[in-house]
This record gives structure tokens, sequence and C-alpha cells, in this order.
């Protein structure tokens, strides 16, 4: 069955690829991409009302209720009835699913599933130089001389985000929060689970899958 709107969500850990499964799915199959981060950053610089709003829980440390994010979401979502979607970052939690479920049904979750010791390994090797940015990975593109880098000669530091205790403390947080809403939407029937390594490894099951129920924009050869 092929279907003229597609309304879907993606999920996946920190590390998974998921970003960029999310931009090639919006660009071959025509979807709009709706990321509730880079939405709540674009409101907050817009100092819409909603912005303003949010900015003062973030001003006092504090996380931007769920009920407000939704809201967002809701109100962006209404603003593209006819139009193909794809939601990065929403919903986190199980009130937040029901809430959309109920103003605007999904109809398929794309579940990427990446084995934590693959994302952990590939991420504590991540070394930078902190003056220009350049990354290196210890064992996918290694400095010439370890721990240094290749043009300054100065040091390379490890990112807090890229050592390996906070990556794990991350990914479990992410298994917390995500585990009651995937069952929630596999109590549905509508998740779809892709298993694999890399991004470059699921991409093509994924546009497989999508090929069945969605028309592609255009052709793309992958090997």
């Amino acid at each position: 069955m092929v279907l003229k709107l597609l309304r879907t969500i993606i999920m996946g850990p920190p590390g998974s690829g998921k970003g960029t499964i999310a931009t090639r799915i919006a660009k071959d199959f025509g979807l709009v991409h709706l990321s509730s981060g880079d939405l709540l950053r674009k409101q907050i610089h817009d100092e819409t009302e909603f912005g303003r709003e949010a900015k003062k829980y973030i001003d006092h440390g504090h996380l931007v209720p769920d009920d407000l994010i939704t809201h967002l979401m809701i109100a962006e979502l209404r603003k593209i009835e006819d139009e193909s979607w794809l939601l990065d970052g929403f919903p986190r939690t199980v009130e937040q699913a029901k809430a959309l479920e109920k103003d605007e049904p999904v109809d398929i979750v794309i579940n990427l599933r990446v084995p934590f010791d693959v994302i952990i390994n590939r991420i504590k090797g991540r070394w930078t130089h902190a003056k220009s940015g350049r990354i290196y990975h210890t064992e996918f593109n290694p400095p010439k001389t370890a721990g240094i880098d290749d043009i300054t000669g100065e040091p390379l530091i490890q990112r807090e985000d890229d050592k390996e205790e906070t990556v794990r403390k991350r990914l479990e947080h992410y298994r917390r929060l995500t585990h009651p809403v995937l069952t929630f939407y596999r109590n549905i029937g509508i998740v779809e689970e892709f298993e694999g390594s890399y991004s470059n490894e699921i991409w093509p099951r994924v546009h497989e899958f999508l090929s069945t129920i969605k028309q592609p924009i255009q052709y793309t050869h992958y090997e």
C-alpha cells in the first residue's frame, strides 16, 4: 500500500546515525523534518511567546515542561496538515505520544537499533584539537603521533561528551526514557526495527522499506 501522506517518527540512541538517516529520509521522500530541539531553539531565538515562556525555565536551569513541548510540536504539525512529516526527538514520554496520537496519528515509527558497545567504542575514540575543532579517531582517523595534532603539534583533548563514562550514562538515560514510548507504539503495531552498526549499513534497508509505502521523489543508488 502506497500512502499519499506519510507521518512518521524516527528513534535511535545517541551515536546511532539517527540525524544522518533522518536527513536522507526527508530528502528522498519529501518529508518535512521536524526536530523538537531545533524548533525550541528557533522559538527562543525569534523571541516568540512560546520562546519567551520556554526561556524562563531554561534560564533557571530547568527543563522545558513536557506539555509545553507537546503544544509546540502539535501547533507546528497543524501548519503542515497536507504534507508528509518526520519527527525527531519527539515524543519523549508516553503522555506526549498519547497526545500526538489523539491529534496527529502516526503511520510508522522507525527504530534504529545499534548495539551500545559499538556506539561507545566509536565515540570514545574521538580526540579533538581544541583551537581548530579538528577531530581525530584512534581507529578510523588517527593522528600521525598519538595525542598530538598533525598541523600544530599541540596536544589533543577528549571532550567530556566523548568520554566512555559520559557516553554510557547518556545511553542508559536514553534506554530508560524511550522504552515506555517504544512499548506504547509496539502495542499499536506501527514500529519498524532496523538493526546495524553504521548509518550506511542501516540506511538502504530503511529506504527499501519506505519505498513500499511512499514513492521516493528521486532515485538514489546505494551499493
